[in-house]
């Protein structure tokens, strides 16, 4: 790579890191440095790609910018660019969105994946102490769907629900994430149909087993309460909790008892699966050591068997943490509106997803290091007001970029810090709407269908008139 082109790709990397204030705190470490992000742009895009208006960081940026944008639109994300070029003192660029959107193909995917994924990991790492369960990190795990526009691409690789007919549906995806529950982060993320073999919740979350590491604690729900996946956990240095699944039956008459409804038992080791090896299989414990208490409306099973450290009421506190992983898919999916993508190819959606969950990392960034300067979780700050200052910032140095940077950017944290959610303990919500919807019928036929039915009735309403 020439001189000129590296020293462009690194005033994208400046501009890209300031966009969102990704520059040193007090106490977290620098994230996504200027030397990282430039050996994961030169790994991973093409050496000699040619130098374009919309190069792959620039590209990213607008990207990021156009899914944290209340305009989701390509024209929205072109006319910043054109904007800052003007403010910059460069060509105009085109209004037409061809190019950006021919970029957003060539961008690859892997590079989205790394940085995201190594912001989380320092994002988790650099989290103090106070903002973990008794210094320990805890991981959450879920899965929820998302809609994409019925296009054959999008139909064959995230078919629609069997449910409905060809033409009046939507394709439909899984999205299986562990998330962070000092910070909100996405550490990984995994994507499949919703029908098909390897395409539930239990084959995601082997795939995110890489995120985890010695020590963490991991909540999910009871349709991960089988023996192969605690025990790959405890393979894995981590402990679990979770509610016993319902095929199971908690007979507290049997084990060590350490209290009410609190025992200790042993589960053996089940019969080798298929596709297991038998080297695999021998490997695994001949039984797992757990606890089983119920607390509450649960009957938990955990691995932390020490009832004198661990009591039953703390069991049930840190359970009902796991809900903020419904609260953190609420604020993908309706904040930053990805329940329903607009992308047309399966490599577009794939991409679509992981813009999303960079953009959410990219704010759970500064909202942790607003929760620093102002000494609470960051999980008190509204994420909402974090999205709006990051959207200020980039109309700040879009206009004026390089006018008092560094006061600005410390402006913009403090702002972040000062929007504290209110201390609602115990809230509850019912799921229903109050907003009712216009009472329109339901489109029982392909679109081009009913289309054809309109005309048709309106050519003999015109002949029947006629005549």
């Amino acid at each position: 790579m020439n001189v000129i082109k590296r020293e462009r790709l690194r005033r994208s990397i400046f501009k890209f890191r300031t966009q969102f204030a990704l520059t040193e705190g007090a106490a977290l470490n620098r994230a996504l440095g200027a030397q990282f992000i430039e050996r994961t742009v030169l790994s991973l895009c093409p050496e000699g790609w040619r130098e374009r208006v919309y190069g792959p960081l620039t590209t990213l940026k607008l990207f990021v910018g156009q899914v944290l944008g209340a305009d989701h639109a390509c024209m929205d994300a072109v006319a910043r660019q054109l904007s800052e070029r003007v403010s910059n003192g460069q060509a105009q660029c085109s209004l037409n969105t061809g190019p950006y959107c021919k970029a957003r193909q060539r961008l690859p995917v892997e590079l989205v994946h790394t940085l995201s994924e190594e912001l989380a990991r320092r994002l988790e790492s650099a989290a103090p102490e106070a903002w973990r369960w008794r210094g320990r990190a805890v991981k959450l795990f879920d899965a929820t769907t998302v809609s994409m526009p019925d296009t054959p691409s999008n139909q064959a690789a995230y078919p629609q629900s069997r449910e409905q007919k060809p033409g009046l549906g939507f394709p439909v995806a899984r999205i299986g994430a562990l998330i962070s529950l000092a910070t909100g982060a996405v550490l990984g993320h995994e994507m499949a149909a919703c029908r098909g073999k390897g395409t539930g919740e239990a084959t995601l979350f082997r795939k995110l087993y890489q995120h985890i590491v010695p020590g963490d604690i991991v909540l999910a729900d009871a349709l991960h309460c089988s023996w192969w996946t605690i025990a790959a956990l405890v393979r894995a240095g981590a402990d679990v909790v979770m509610p016993i699944s319902g095929n199971r039956i908690a007979d507290f008459s049997q084990g060590v008892r350490l209290g009410r409804k609190d025992h200790v038992v042993q589960w053996p080791r089940l019969q080798r699966k298929p596709w297991m090896s038998l080297a695999e299989y021998q490997a695994l414990p001949e039984a797992l050591t757990l606890r089983q208490v119920q607390v509450g409306p649960w009957t938990l099973v955990t691995t932390l068997t020490d009832a004198r450290t661990v009591r039953a009421q703390d069991l049930q506190a840190l359970y009902a943490m796991r809900w903020n992983i419904e609260v953190d898919f609420r604020t993908l999916k309706t904040m930053l509106a990805m329940d329903i993508l607009r992308c047309k190819s399966k490599e577009m959606i794939d991409k679509e997803v992981a813009v999303y969950i960079l953009a959410n990392n990219l704010v759970r960034w500064a909202m942790a290091r607003a929760a620093q300067w102002v000494e609470v979780l960051p999980r008190a700050l509204s994420f909402m007001a974090a999205k709006r200052a990051l959207t200020l910032l980039e109309q700040h140095l879009r206009h004026r970029p390089k006018q008092n940077l560094k006061d600005t950017t410390h402006a913009i944290i403090r702002l972040i810090g000062r929007c504290r959610l209110p201390h609602r303990p115990g809230r509850v919500e019912p799921r229903a709407k109050k907003r009712r919807p216009k009472p329109l019928p339901l489109l029982m036929a392909p679109r081009p269908i009913a289309r054809q039915e309109i005309m048709r009735n309106r050519r003999y309403a015109f002949l029947k008139v006629a005549a």
